[in-house]
């Protein structure tokens, strides 16, 4: 079993009087982590599965009487896939509101529908959590230091979803059935999706991009559409846990982008499943754009876990001095350079270092990385 750094992250907030809001992609763990947070809680748990129609009636439309009969002497009250229930987030704050000696936690696989069903009944009544695939501290502890070094290689190609990791010798076979019957499925549900085929070729695209700046117009004329049908599809790309954007960093310097953004993958297996492009790394010509998208996601999944809040971008200005990642914290930046090739010389712009407050300056390779990631 894959031990979760959440797992412990959640149990320390369990009881102070707020619902639990646990999201992430389809297949990523959070059914598992879920019955992870359960054991202790035996037998005082009950579970509501929201893929039963009875369950989302139940759930639906209630009142504190009929929520005191389905909570019974529950201690701990799991919701899954709580973005199917109309009103989830008024059921939701009537469970924190009136039974105070009750855990809920919901989790969704959509940001985007659940978000607009919890954001205004749940004001100050939440915590939420992103789960992401499989981190490499996670790997560290449950598999050990020896095991992460020697897996980076098949991680990068097929990523870090959970089954992924437990089974490599399937790892084409389930990034084949997640990208083609999870991947969009979220996405496929709204009723304002017209054209899901647009959507596949917009992934596929983005999959070609990682690591390069991204342009609406571009992408429009390519995939022969308009610029708002691109930027909606991003931002529900986004929101169901695909990809995520990187803004640029731009206060100081007049040469510097303006509006820029850079489109990552959650998972660079999913990335190279879209494109089917499973070449192992000496044969790769992407290997500079896919340990990128590899660091930066990983630094992510270790700012969430660890609760180290910043703010993070990428620097680029108009004669091409660049700047992979850079991280905000209270004022200060540090600054990563990825390079595959340890041998590769990095350099850190002087314009940028003079205009910001710089603490560090960090080249990030595949010798090292895990320095910055534990």
């Amino acid at each position: 079993m894959i031990l979760r750094k959440l797992k412990e992250v959640i149990e320390s907030q369990f009881y102070n009087g707020k619902a639990i809001v646990l999201v992430g992609a389809r297949q990523v763990g959070k059914t598992t982590l879920l019955n992870q947070l359960a054991q202790k809680n035996e037998p005082s748990v009950l579970w509501l599965n929201c893929d039963e129609p009875e369950t989302r009636a139940l759930l639906g439309e209630t009142n504190v009487a009929k929520l005191q009969l389905l909570i019974g002497g529950a201690k701990l009250v799991v919701i899954d896939e709580a973005q199917k229930v109309n009103d989830i987030g008024m059921t939701l704050k009537l469970i924190v509101d009136n039974f105070k000696e009750v855990q809920v936690v919901a989790t969704g696989s959509s940001a985007f529908e659940l978000h607009n069903r919890l954001n205004e009944p749940l004001t100050g009544r939440k915590l939420e959590y992103r789960l992401f695939p499989i981190s490499s501290a996670e790997m560290i502890q449950t598999y050990g230091l020896l095991e992460e070094k020697r897996t980076l290689e098949n991680r990068l190609i097929y990523g870090s979803y959970p089954d992924i990791v437990t089974h490599p010798e399937k790892a084409r076979l389930y990034l084949t059935e997640l990208t083609q019957s999870y991947l969009y499925k979220d996405i496929f549900s709204l009723n304002d999706i017209r054209k899901p085929d647009l959507i596949e070729k917009l992934v596929q695209a983005l999959a070609f991009q990682i690591g390069s700046e991204v342009s609406t117009n571009e992408l429009a004329n390519m995939l022969q559409t308009d610029n708002k049908t691109i930027d909606k599809y991003i931002d529900l790309l986004e929101k169901c846990f695909v990809v995520f954007r990187l803004g640029g960093l731009n206060r100081n310097l007049r040469n510097e982008l303006k509006k820029s953004k850079k489109i990552y993958f959650y998972d660079t297996g999913v990335r190279n499943a879209v494109i089917q492009q499973f070449a192992p790394v000496a044969l790769r010509g992407d290997m500079g754009a896919l340990w990128e998208n590899f660091f930066i996601v990983e630094r992510m999944k270790r700012n969430h876990y660890g609760q180290h809040f910043c703010n993070t971008y990428f620097w680029r200005t108009n004669q091409q001095q660049e700047i992979d990642l850079v991280e905000e914290t209270d004022g200060q930046m540090t600054a990563f350079e990825m390079k595959w090739n340890p041998a590769k010389k990095a350099h850190f712009p002087k314009a940028f270092l003079e205009a910001y407050p710089v603490k560090e300056t960090v080249v990030v390779t595949p010798e090292n990385y895990l320095e910055y990631l534990v």
